[in-house]
């Protein structure tokens, strides 16, 4: 089993950090390779609870199995040595991006950073069509996700994509099979002290910060509570929780929409997870809290929900995956989130970045490059930056 020092777990989890490109599934299959066959730290059987629990459970899913991964290795110092190895790489990245971008003023304008929004079409279209294939393998969960699309473009708020999340639930556990399968426990060591705190802090947060924000006024806690309530509140991980900051950061005024796409196509070209995006969101914001502190100050507030929700469940999980009716709920949860993310990839992608043919002709060309060649997301993104920049200078000579 080797070591099972935090230290060890950090070093493991940094060259996943550094490595791990392509999106929360692909990270997944990265965490497969080293843990359960390279490493050995987990059976099969067992990192498949540990990646339903995730994906049942608002929040980036690779960073929480990574969270509880950490924890079942060196317990709650294994779960920050993973945060923090998995993802300071991709956030140092793009503070630096942030800043990079800061200094050139009117974004509106940077032909390049125009390629970066497209290639995100792209990226979200390939994402959709993953998922579809894995969690809507059957005409009912299809339905589902379909409603889910249309719902969400009908109600484009954070409460509608929470009540799309919990309709899903309920479809699924009405349409779907409930299905009784016989697994092994779970081999959990976190005492369910830790388990109860996790769970009380999440809601006192949850609820308490937009009643703090109402009687204060106050900025700093205006944007914790954004990034937090879009950490607490998005299923599907990384790419979903793109309407939710979108919503949270560009209408009030904290950034421009265009800086949004903008920093949202670099996010493809790091690895590790895209929740990271949060750092560069507080990079470049208008008011303070903005610079370093700024993106450090929106990574915390965005991953501190993945803490609480993977190690709250955590000790309970064993007795909730033996209920079928349950089981079908999550997979109704799952179509809806398919249907979520193709919504997101309507607005605010693509009608973010599509505005003429050549726009067009570049997504289509980078989702080509994606799915059929198997380019890696970093180099697609060089690709498309690339590409617009080049056609803008061929035109103006």
């Amino acid at each position: 089993m080797g070591d099972a020092s935090p230290w060890a777990v950090f070093l493991v989890f940094l060259k996943l950090g550094l490595t791990s490109f392509g999106g929360p599934i692909a990270h997944l299959g990265f965490f497969r390779t080293e843990f359960v066959e390279r490493r050995r730290w987990l059976d099969e059987e067992h990192y498949a609870d540990i990646v339903a629990l995730s994906q049942f459970l608002p929040g980036p899913a690779s960073s929480k199995v990574g969270i509880i991964v950490g924890t079942l290795r060196a317990g709650i110092p294994g779960a920050l040595a993973a945060w923090l190895g998995f993802t300071a790489p991709s956030a140092l990245a793009l503070i630096l991006f942030g800043y990079g971008v800061a200094a050139l003023g009117d974004l509106g304008h940077a032909p390049w950073l125009h390629g970066l929004k497209i290639v995100a079409v792209a990226v979200v279209a390939q994402a959709v069509w993953g998922m579809a294939k894995n969690l809507c393998p059957d005409r009912p969960r299809l339905t589902i996700a379909a409603a889910a699309t249309v719902l969400v473009l009908a109600m484009p708020s954070t409460l509608g994509q929470v009540g799309v999340i919990v309709l899903g639930g309920l479809a699924g556990w009405r349409l779907l099979p409930a299905e009784t399968v016989a697994l092994n426990p779970l081999p959990v060591r976190l005492g369910r002290g830790w388990s109860v705190a996790s769970i009380v802090l999440f809601f006192a947060l949850l609820i308490g910060l937009p009643l703090a924000v109402s009687a204060t006024g106050n900025h700093w806690l205006a944007v914790f509570d954004a990034f937090y309530r879009s950490g607490a509140l998005v299923f599907g991980g990384g790419h979903v929780v793109l309407p939710l900051l979108q919503a949270a950061t560009v209408p009030p005024g904290w950034i421009g929409n265009d800086a949004f796409l903008a920093g949202y196509g670099a996010a493809q070209a790091v690895p590790g997870p895209l929740f990271t995006f949060a750092a560069y969101l507080g990079t470049v914001m208008g008011p303070q809290p903005n610079g370093w502190q700024g993106g450090l100050f929106c990574l915390l507030g965005i991953f501190l929900p993945s803490f609480f929700l993977a190690l709250g469940p955590l000790p309970f999980w064993n007795w909730f995956r033996r209920h079928p009716a349950l089981r079908a709920m999550l997979k109704g949860v799952n179509a809806a989130v398919v249907g979520l993310l193709l919504a997101a990839l309507y607005t605010p992608v693509w009608t973010g970045a599509i505005h003429a043919p050549l726009d067009f002709a570049i997504a289509a060309v980078a989702l080509l490059l994606l799915v059929t060649w198997k380019v890696p997301p970093w180099l697609v993104v060089v690709v498309g930056a690339l590409a617009m920049q080049t056609a803008t200078v061929l035109a103006s000579l």
